[in-house]
């Protein structure tokens, strides 16, 4: 039997994979912060689903989860990592607090790096453990190979997941552990109604205040229109199952146009037609 720690099981795409996992008869650690969603996921999937708490930013928290998975493996290695865990802080860079880049990097970037170091043993580093070595899925997103505007905080945090996995995969050969990526496009997931809820109040008097209201109206219109989780949580499973999966995956609805197209173009000229697009053009 295949086990596996979800980050971010909540909801969205971390609830669809551990629903994939678990109706494929996976053992199921899901990992969420509150004890209300530890119920709803007891609730759900009864005794498939083993929910632990802790908070990605929380060492102490994530190491003694890992023991706890740990214990209840046996001497068993655990068979897949998926770090789903992330938030988004937006707004013009040039208006953000330090503070703010802060609390993005520590979600989506250092907490990545805790988790993973906490569970790393369990996935083959320690030699004591049998089975064969667990594998590591990162939820990176379009947004780790392109910037766009507004959203340079988030956008920052994933491209340093990128390169923090791609490293990741070469060093953890040692082990047989594996290192995939999977960069979704938009997926129709609750994160848009906390974007439609978030206060960009405070960036009323910035000179982007206009295009920053277009572009949360853009974004919220393409989320709701996204994928469904579910699409992102059987791509999870194949990362975790298949014979040879490929280091990094695009899902989205439209790949051409979001993903293809624009890294074919000129960068000068996708600038533009993004700054024609928001009202990001100099004023003459």
């Amino acid at each position: 039997m295949l086990s596996v720690v979800v980050t971010g099981a909540s909801s969205g795409i971390g609830r669809a994979c551990v629903a994939k996992a678990a109706n494929e008869g996976a053992r199921v650690f899901a990992a969420v912060r509150k004890h209300a969603d530890a119920d709803s996921l007891r609730d759900e999937f009864g005794d498939a689903v083993t929910p632990i708490l802790f908070d990605v930013t929380e060492r102490l928290a994530v190491r003694a989860a890992a023991a706890q998975v740990g214990a209840m493996l046996g001497g068993e290695r655990l068979s897949g990592l998926v770090n789903n865990a992330g938030v988004a802080v937006p707004g013009p860079l040039l208006d953000l607090d330090v503070d703010e880049l802060r609390r993005q990097f520590e979600v989506n970037f250092f907490g990545v790096h805790t988790v993973t170091q906490a569970f790393a043993p369990l996935l083959g580093a320690d030699p004591d453990r049998t089975g064969p070595p667990g594998r590591i899925v990162m939820m990176s997103s379009v947004g780790g190979q392109n910037g766009a505007p507004f959203l340079g905080a988030y956008a920052a945090s994933k491209f340093a997941m990128e390169g923090y996995s791609q490293s990741l995969r070469r060093e953890l050969m040692l082990f047989g552990v594996d290192v995939i990526v999977i960069g979704p496009g938009a997926i129709a997931t609750p994160i848009w109604d906390k974007a439609e809820d978030e206060d960009l109040e405070r960036f009323r008097n910035s000179p982007f205040a206009d295009a920053l209201g277009a572009v949360r109206q853009y974004m919220l219109e393409q989320g709701r229109k996204g994928l469904a989780p579910a699409d992102v949580g059987d791509l999870v499973w194949h990362c975790l199952t298949a014979e040879k999966p490929k280091p990094r995956y695009a899902i989205m609805r439209n790949a051409f146009m979001d993903r293809t197209l624009p890294r074919l173009m000129p960068p000068r000229l996708v600038d533009r037609m993004i700054a024609q697009r928001l009202g990001l053009s100099p004023k003459p």
